[in-house]
């Protein structure tokens, strides 16, 4: 007779909740990673188009992701300022940033952190690592770009101009930031080939490149191989930009790191367990591939 004792794997479930989100590679990054670190790992897509939903209802929706014995949820377009205030506490990126991408429940609190700043300077650090961050020019101050500006801040920037077709929203992204980094100056660009001619580094951070939205950011003219290159788009992974970075000879960071990155960080906010964050990256070249 075997009297071994039979180990019953932990129990988790979480979910993503946004829009259009069918194509999101998360929920496999997390269920196989969750699988190697002997956790029979759930991760539901709650896809506000399919359902017929609308930012308005996400209250509702996290509440009952919470009645359900959720661990927690990702937040994704177009829900993330707007779970926020949806929490007990935040982080104080989060409250930085005044968007969340992480929802964990913890003893009936809710505490809402943003690992997007953290995804995007972890794969910074590993790509482009020793590269000058004295002046950089980003463009687009959505978002997405809130997070990555905060996280060149965080890693040592001392300039970061910002270039936006809204000239108000690139204000309100430098009047949300400057605030919390004394030690770099935050500033909205007005000449994009003044600025880049002295620049060490562009940031792009806009929805141009992606499959739906095909093309490049800015005049190719404008990009010089003395430039190092960090994009967010991974949809595809060589985005027009990428490729031509790469041409020009440019130390270049596809936007693959970022989106692995973010998972890592909400992995372990979820599990308390620290993941194996190179197969994480693995996985997600899979899938892609």
């Amino acid at each position: 007779m075997n009297n071994q004792a039979v180990v019953v794997p932990r129990q988790l479930h979480v979910g993503l909740i946004g829009a259009g989100i069918g194509r999101s590679l998360t929920p496999a990054m997390h269920m196989r990673e969750g699988e190697h670190c002997g956790l029979s790992y759930r991760y539901d897509l709650i896809d506000l188009e399919v359902r017929g939903l609308s930012v308005s209802d996400l209250p509702a929706l996290v509440a009952e992701a919470e009645a359900q014995g959720f661990a927690g949820l990702n937040i994704t377009h177009p829900c993330k300022q707007a779970a926020a205030a949806l929490v007990d506490e935040l982080s104080p990126d989060a409250q930085t940033l005044r968007s969340i991408n992480t929802i964990v429940f913890q003893g009936g609190r809710r505490v809402g952190h943003n690992t997007d700043w953290w995804g995007f300077a972890e794969s910074f650090r590993r790509g482009l690592s020793g590269v000058s961050l004295e002046r950089v020019v980003q463009l687009g101050a959505g978002g997405a770009g809130v997070a990555v500006a905060h996280a060149v801040a965080e890693m040592g920037a001392n300039s970061i101009e910002i270039f936006d077709p809204d000239a108000a929203r690139a204000k309100a992204l430098v009047d949300q930031l400057q605030p919390a980094h004394d030690a770099c100056r935050f500033s909205v660009g007005r000449d994009l080939a003044a600025a880049l001619d002295v620049a060490d580094g562009l940031v792009h951070a806009t929805p141009t490149g992606m499959a739906a939205h095909p093309g490049l950011p800015l005049d190719a003219q404008l990009l010089s191989d003395r430039l190092w290159v960090a994009e967010i788009v991974y949809f595809p992974i060589e985005t027009e930009l990428v490729k031509l970075a790469n041409a020009r000879g440019c130390r270049v960071l596809d936007g693959g790191g970022m989106a692995v990155f973010q998972a890592v960080k909400a992995f372990e906010l979820f599990t308390g367990i620290r993941p194996v964050a190179e197969r994480m990256m693995q996985h997600f070249n899979s899938l892609r591939s």
